[in-house]
C-alpha cells in the first residue's frame, strides 16, 4: 500500500495489484485505492504502519485512515501547530499500530492512542519546528531534529526530553537504520550515520544536490533522492555509493518508501521493490535487485496529476475487492 499528499489538499491510496495482462510491467500495476479530499490547506507529512495511514496538513489538523475499508478513523483538529512529521509506533509482533506521533511547527511533539485516534499528550521539544523524528522499535525514545538545529532525544515512558544538543547546522531527515544501532541525519545535501548509542558520527557522504528524502534498505544501504533528480543507494558502512538510478524522475524525488518482499524459502516470486514519488505527481515502483549492473524500468507508474509533497508506505496486504 501507498500513501501519497499533495500540495492540492488531497489524499490518496494505491495498491500494488499483480496483473497479468500487461507483460510490460513485470506482473505488477498501481491501482488508485481512494481519494479524500478533507485537508483544507496543502498536505505536509504522511506515514503508514500496517493498514493504518495518518496525513497531516497547513490546516493544523491529522487525519487517520483504515486502508483496507478506505474509511477514516479519526481528526484531530486542535493539532498545537502544523503538522511537519508523522511516525508510528507498532509493538513487536503486531500488524496494528499503538501510537502516532506528531512533530509540529511550534516545536512539539504530541503522542496520539491509534485505537482510537485520540490526543494523549504534547510535549514541547524543540524551540523551533520538528523538521523530522523517529520511533525506535522498542517505544521506549525518539528522535527529532528542528529547525532550531538541535537533535533532541525524548524519553517516551517518561514523556520529556533528555537530550538537546546543536548539530551546527539544520537537518531535514532524521531515522534509524537496520537493527536501529544506527541513524542517519539529512542536512542539506550531506548524511552522516551515527551511533544510537552516544551519536557518534561513524560515516558521512555527500550527494551532489540537496537531499529531500531518504529511507533505509537491506543489506545496509540508504535510498536518498531529491533536486538532483536520481535515487541512489549508499553502503551505510563505507559511505560509499553502491549504484544509482540515474534520471528516476523528471523533477526532484519527495519520497522513497523501501517495500522488501523476502520469500520465505529465498524463492525469486518477491522482487525487491522500492517506490518513489517526484514533485510532479509521478510515482513510479522499481526492482532495484539489478540496478548495480543495470537502469531499472519501472514496474509500475501512476501519475496523480498533483503535485506530490509526501509518500509512505506499507507491505500489508489488501484485498481486492471486484465489485468496487
Amino acid at each position: 500500500m501507498l500513501l501519497a499528499g499533495t500540495y492540492e489538499k488531497q489524499v490518496f491510496g494505491y495498491r500494488l495489484k499483480p496483473t497479468k495482462t500487461d507483460p510490460e510491467t513485470g506482473g505488477l500495476t498501481l491501482t488508485r485505492h481512494f481519494t479524500h479530499a478533507q485537508h483544507r490547506a496543502p498536505v505536509t507529512c504522511a506515514a503508514l504502519a500496517g493498514p493504518i495511514g495518518a496525513t497531516g496538513a497547513g490546516d493544523d489538523t491529522i487525519r487517520s485512515y483504515d486502508m483496507p475499508s478506505q474509511a477514516q478513523l479519526g481528526l484531530c483538529p486542535n493539532n498545537p501547530a502544523t503538522p511537519s512529521s508523522l511516525a508510528f509506533y507498532t509493538p513487536a509482533g503486531l500488524s496494528f499500530p499503538r501510537n502516532l506521533l506528531s512533530g509540529n511547527a511550534d516545536g512539539s511533539i504530541c503522542i496520539f492512542d491509534a485505537d482510537p485516534f485520540v490526543h494523549l499528550i504534547t510535549l514541547n521539544i524543540h524551540r523551533r519546528a520538528v523538521n523530522d523524528l523517529a520511533v525506535h522499535s522498542s517505544g521506549k525514545l525518539a528522535l527529532s531534529v528542528g529547525a532550531d538545529r538541535c537533535l533532541a532525544i525524548t524519553n517516551l515512558v517518561r514523556g520529556r526530553r533528555s537530550y538537546h544538543g546543536g548539530i551546527g547546522k539544520e537537518a531535514s531527515l532524521v531515522k534509524f537504520i537496520g537493527d536501529e544501532e544506527k541513524f542517519f541525519m539529512v542536512q542539506d545535501s550531506n548524511v552522516g550515520i551515527h551511533s544510537t548509542e552516544d551519536a557518534r558520527l561513524v560515516a558521512e557522504f555527500e550527494s551532489p544536490k540537496r537531499i529531500h528524502s531518504a529511507a533505509p534498505g537491506e543489506h545496509g544501504l540508504l535510498f536518498t533522492g531529491g533536486e538532483d533528480r536520481n535515487i541512489t543507494a549508499w553502503d551505510t558502512s563505507s559511505g560509499k555509493a553502491a549504484y544509482c538510478i540515474e534520471g528516476a524522475h523528471s523533477t526532484r524525488v519527495k519520497g522513497i518508501v523501501v517495500l522488501t518482499r523476502n520469500g520465505a524459502n529465498g524463492d525469486d516470486d518477491h522482487p525487491y521493490l522500492l517506490a518513489s514519488g517526484s514533485s510532479d505527481g509521478i510515482i513510479r515502483v522499481w526492482d532495484v535487485r539489478n540496478a548495480s549492473k543495470e537502469k531499472p524500468n519501472p514496474l509500475a507508474e501512476v501519475n496523480l496529476k498533483s503535485r506530490l509533497t509526501c509518500l509512505a508506505g506499507s507491505t500489508f496486504k489488501c484485498e481486492y475487492n471486484a465489485s468496487r
